[in-house]
């Protein structure tokens, strides 16, 4: 089975230990609950994808190791045609779902950063993590394995490095070593997409010395591995999320968040990636930034199209022509390509790794990063202005009031105006969620955070290089040095 159905995808998470909680109940059925389903739901069309005729060569590549047709989300990106096709396909990811689907594409992107990583650290310490992850990679490939990954700790002070923080859990951990494997304690916060994962990745969430070497830690598990608890976060505003009536339909999608309590879990020997080689850490977040900060402006121009859409469906709804929001409309789009396009040219401007892999331009990926943080905003307000007073959280009446017999008329008589009222009542509703709730996921911290993305920034642009060129310019023949810092 090198590609599942949707249907075999949903049962394949049927089949797994419950351990995912929300509001104190164990979630015993994550296809089914309310919290989950609609992630769920959301990651199945990428299945369905697989047979479409529009998306089929976007969702679906042939695997280099065996040269048979697997998902892309289990593929090692290779070229700089295969890295703009991740971007393309985060659109059309949007296009489909309306939300995010990080239980499949950040754990991708891990993959990918250990690829590179794991080759590096076998050339210098004779390890075979690479063949390890190979290995891992033909079981998943041949399962259509659904992956989540997982970065960011809790981490305590962020002053401090993890061997000074109060309490070494704070961030993940190796707390035994054993001959068959390891055992590792802590917490993964606000992980995007696990509801919808059969598999985890775990990377280590920043860039350590020898003194965190126990911190310095990859590895994949299965999500229902004993010694996990996994608690749902994310919290739908006014619980609207949860109405019947006028909301995403629930085959569309929806977008989950989750800490992963790692309470002394065992981690086979097989599928450990790093342990203790604290000086490739900040290899694996290069690799992994420069991946996925280029991919996710394709993310984030796929929830502006829907923004787009969504805005001129309410100007008509309110008896307006779109033309009348031409400034803004094309503002927003322009959002939406700006995204995009820097996204694409991180990915044509990368360069191969000896490993084989692909890695985006660091600098473009990054600075693409601090425009998925702001741009979406204004795409959201433009929508929200666009659609009027009725587009914002708690302006719309419930579904329930809406429908009530005894005033629901005269509600829906005062909510029409261009269009029918329902039109109006689901356009607004469109807004809302696409602009306060679960369509936008992940524009700030998704990926990490902007000013993390402009450090990146800072330290890949060749500043001394600019002031030669500069120079040369100007004609200007003496040296220009950076004046010493003042003594305190």
């Amino acid at each position: 089975m090198a590609l599942k159905t949707a249907e075999e995808y949903r049962e394949s998470l049927r089949k797994m230990r419950p351990n995912i909680y929300k509001f104190g109940e164990l979630i015993e059925d994550v296809t089914t609950h309310p919290a989950t389903r609609r992630t769920i739901n959301g990651h199945a069309q990428l299945f369905e994808a697989y047979n479409n005729p529009e998306y089929a060569d976007l969702f679906t590549t042939t695997s280099h190791l065996t040269g048979e047709k697997i998902s892309r989300y289990l593929s090692i990106v290779k070229s700089a045609e295969d890295a703009i096709n991740n971007v393309r396909m985060k659109r059309a990811a949007y296009h489909l779902t309306g939300t995010c689907t990080g239980g499949r594409c950040v754990g991708w992107t891990s993959i990918n950063s250990l690829w590179a990583t794991t080759w590096e650290m076998d050339q210098e310490y004779g390890t075979d993590y690479h063949e390890r992850l190979k290995n891992w990679l033909l079981y998943a490939q041949a399962n259509d394995v659904t992956c989540a990954g997982a970065l960011t700790d809790a981490k305590g002070s962020r002053a401090l490095p993890p061997s000074m923080q109060k309490d070494p859990d704070l961030n993940l951990h190796i707390v035994e070593k054993r001959e068959n494997g390891i055992v590792v304690r802590g917490a993964k916060c606000m992980i995007c997409g696990i509801a919808a994962a059969n598999e985890i990745f775990c990377l280590p969430g920043g860039a350590y010395k020898e003194a965190d070497k126990d911190y310095a830690v990859a590895f994949v598990v299965p999500k229902d591995i004993e010694g996990l608890t996994i608690v749902e976060t994310r919290r739908p505003s006014d619980m609207r999320e949860y109405e019947e009536g006028f909301d995403i339909p629930d085959e569309i999608g929806g977008i989950t968040q989750a800490y992963l309590l790692f309470n002394d879990v065992f981690v086979p020997k097989e599928r450990v990636f790093m342990c203790g080689e604290y000086k490739y850490c900040l290899n694996v977040i290069q690799y992994f930034t420069s991946t996925y900060r280029a991919a996710i402006g394709g993310c984030v121009a796929g929830q502006g199209d829907l923004k787009v859409g969504a805005a001129i469906i309410m100007a008509r709804a309110n008896g307006l022509s779109m033309r009348t929001f031409y400034d803004k409309l094309i503002r927003m789009q322009i959002n939406n390509e700006t995204t995009f396009g820097m996204g694409v040219a991180a990915s044509a401007l990368g360069k191969e790794h000896p490993s084989g892999c692909w890695i985006c331009d660091s600098l473009l990926a990054n600075s693409n990063k601090v425009h998925v943080a702001t741009l979406p905003y204004e795409t959201n307000r433009l929508a929200q202005e666009i659609a009027g007073g009725i587009g914002e959280t708690g302006c719309l009446p419930s579904y329930k009031d809406i429908m009530d017999p005894k005033y629901g008329d005269l509600i829906k008589k005062y909510i029409e105006a261009g269009l029918d009222w329902e039109t109006r009542a689901r356009g607004a509703r469109l807004v809302e969620w696409l602009t306060l709730g679960p369509g936008v996921p992940g524009c700030m911290h998704g990926g990490g955070s902007p000013d993390a993305a402009r450090l990146m920034v800072r330290v890949n642009t060749p500043w001394e290089k600019w002031v030669e060129l500069a120079k040369r310019i100007g004609g200007i023949k003496a040296d220009v040095p950076e004046p010493p810092r003042p003594k305190k």
